[in-house]
């Protein structure tokens, strides 16, 4: 299991475990987490996030012309700091991930 923080607009912070082969979207689905519609399971920006400056460069920053990058270049708040979760897969090594959770997802 990998624990992964979700850390909301207001600043709550939400701890929870996934497998690993998931993803941070299932992660945040699996546990109620609020902010995270992930409604379509890859193809809108429903489950956008905003990584923690201290882990983007263990996630990886978007690069320009990615199908991820045409999409959050619609999404509410987003900034060089964002992904969609459900591009983040969860493995060993993103033990501890923090994850912010924008105050809107559109």
């Amino acid at each position: 299991m990998v624990k992964v923080t979700f850390v909301s607009s207001d600043g709550t912070r939400r701890e929870v475990e996934i497998a690993e082969g998931q993803t941070a979207r299932e992660a945040a689905l699996f546990n109620d987490v609020p902010g995270i519609d992930g409604d379509c399971g890859g193809a809108c920006a429903t489950c956008h996030v905003h990584v923690d400056p201290t882990w983007i460069d263990k996630v990886g920053r978007l690069k320009e012309g990615e199908a991820e990058a045409e999409l959050l270049q619609f999404a509410e708040g987003a900034n060089e700091y964002s992904r969609l979760a459900c591009q983040i897969p969860m493995e060993a090594a993103m033990e501890g991930l923090v994850l912010h959770v924008p105050e809107q997802q559109y």
